[in-house]
């Protein structure tokens, strides 16, 4: 098998951004890959651009991070020339800018959330070729093609904050059971008026869905054997 160690780091990826009642949810897995092989399966994809503002990465993993180190720069200069922090609609609408403008050359697609004191919690989209949309919520990534009809069914308007995780985390799980470029751990980020809140949730505390195994030891975590008696 030709696993293609050389080809570009791919997240091939799920990454979602809900709001709430109050805020907003942003979730992930964790698997990075290169071709075939898992390069990385305990990535961050959730970025932060501001204190106030995050941003969930998926495809390219170098474009995506290129455009997050611009904007974030673009943003510090903003809030020392301004002298209050950037609203979530500046700092998507600068990914937007560079994503659109680099259109023929960045394979990556982005979600935007945060919350300021003018519009609270909000959510945007910025699929490949830089459109930028604000929506409810938001999947993108290799796994969103499993989740859009769970998320018509799920998502409700006025939801709590523990609501809103607990269907960010249960969708992740159920991406990373069907999609085979989705996997590791989820990672979540609660963004509100009282702050951010990171929370990591490790592979094996997910729930399984149907046909999948349940996990076992790796050998690289097992225990050195007893040595042989004489």
């Amino acid at each position: 098998m030709d696993l293609d160690l050389n080809a570009p780091h791919s997240m091939g990826t799920t990454i979602i951004g809900v709001t709430y009642d109050g805020g907003v949810v942003l979730g992930a897995d964790s698997r990075t890959s290169t071709g075939m092989y898992v390069a990385n399966r305990a990535s961050d994809k959730i970025t932060q651009l501001t204190d106030n503002v995050y941003l969930c990465r998926s495809g390219s993993a170098a474009d995506s991070q290129v455009v997050s180190d611009y904007v974030r720069y673009f943003l510090h200069q903003h809030t020392i020339q301004l002298g209050q922090p950037a609203t979530v609609k500046v700092a998507s609408n600068l990914i937007r800018l560079l994503s659109y403008n680099n259109k023929r050359m960045l394979e990556t697609g982005m979600i935007v959330g945060g919350w300021d004191k003018y519009e609270g919690g909000q959510i945007y989209s910025v699929p490949l070729g830089g459109t930028l949309l604000e929506q409810p919520f938001a999947i993108g990534g290799s796994g969103s093609s499993y989740l859009y009809g769970f998320f018509d069914q799920e998502w409700k308007k006025g939801m709590s904050k523990d609501e809103a995780e607990k269907l960010v985390v249960k969708a992740v799980s159920l991406a990373i059971a069907r999609d085979g470029a989705s996997g590791g751990v989820v990672r979540t980020v609660i963004i509100n008026s009282d702050g951010v809140t990171r929370n990591f949730y490790a592979g094996d505390t997910l729930p399984l869905w149907h046909e999948e195994l349940e996990p076992v030891n790796s050998l690289l975590d097992m225990s050195s054997p007893e040595p042989m008696s004489s």
